[in-house]
């Protein structure tokens, strides 16, 4: 984004409680001095105060269109035959040349939150994605003066992002190492943060925070990534059986010979170890078959 032209700076204003007692005396004095003059006889007198109260009761009524009610969270910029004059900030009733215009600008914090948006991430997988983004205005005469419309501005560089953000990473990654949409949501939303103060910085927008209210396969392929996460899932649980059961069957063998109480050739070690991976590993109930005879037989 280029560099800002403009930025903001203090207007000169002065408190209005005193700005409206002046007005209000300025426009009451102008009143008396009229009705002084109809009450003169003399004609040179009389137009004279006729005219000198009306000339303070108007410059008085203009002075008084320089008043300014200002509530906190808000500002007024001030410009004066188009030539920006600076932001005023103070909250409260503050005084300014009435020959300037006053455009308000609120710098509450706000929240945009982006339609539902249909992309393709890294591996081409159509995905479905939505964020909403806390913002406020930080600087109010590049919010007024850098772009047209400041507030239809961040929403169009919201959804461009969170659309540059989505093609970059994978739903979920292959491997373990990479970043996903789904497995890394605070590096992605971090991510997602950073790209966002980069482009509405010219507009004198700061991003307080962004976050991803919607994440998912799009519904054309939402059954066949729930069967392949559903695998993955299957394929992690057996691989944890397996690992504990050989961990087992170790802790029983060593056991058994630390503690003597028989000695297994390799062939029965085998079979032992088969019949207890055969237990551990299995998803159903193991049938025991009782030996009647020795061990050998």
């Amino acid at each position: 984004m280029p560099g800002p032209r403009v930025e903001e700076f203090p207007a000169h204003s002065v408190g209005g409680g005193l700005a409206l007692l002046l007005g209000l005396a300025g426009l009451a004095g102008g009143v008396l001095l009229m009705a002084a003059g109809t009450s003169v006889a003399a004609t040179a007198a009389q137009v004279l105060l006729f005219v000198g109260g009306a000339l303070v009761a108007v410059t008085a009524a203009l002075a008084m269109f320089g008043l300014n009610m200002i509530a906190p969270g808000e500002a007024r910029v001030v410009q004066l035959f188009g030539r920006y004059r600076g932001t005023i900030r103070t909250d409260g009733l503050r005084w300014v040349n009435p020959l300037t215009t006053r455009a308000k600008i609120s710098t509450r914090i706000r929240n945009h939150e982006t339609a539902v948006l249909k992309v393709n991430d890294a591996y081409g997988n159509p995905i479905e994605l939505a964020a909403v983004v806390v913002w406020k205005v930080e600087d109010t005469a590049q919010a007024m003066f850098e772009v047209d419309d400041f507030r239809e501005f961040v929403s169009t560089q919201t959804e461009a992002a969170v659309r540059h953000i989505a093609i970059e990473y994978p739903y979920d990654a292959h491997d373990e190492e990479g970043l996903s949409l789904r497995g890394n949501a605070e590096e992605i939303t971090e991510k997602l943060a950073l790209e966002l103060r980069a482009r509405v910085e010219a507009a004198g927008v700061h991003i307080v925070e962004s976050r991803f209210t919607h994440l998912a396969y799009a519904p054309e392929i939402a059954s066949a990534m729930l069967q392949r996460q559903q695998a993955g899932a299957v394929v992690a649980a057996r691989r944890q059986i397996v690992d504990g059961a050989v961990g087992m069957v170790e802790a029983a063998l060593a056991r058994i010979a630390a503690e003597g109480l028989v000695e297994l050739d390799d062939e029965r070690k085998a079979a032992m170890i088969s019949n207890l991976m055969v237990v551990l590993c299995g998803d159903r109930a193991a049938q025991p078959v009782l030996n009647t005879g020795t061990l050998y037989q």
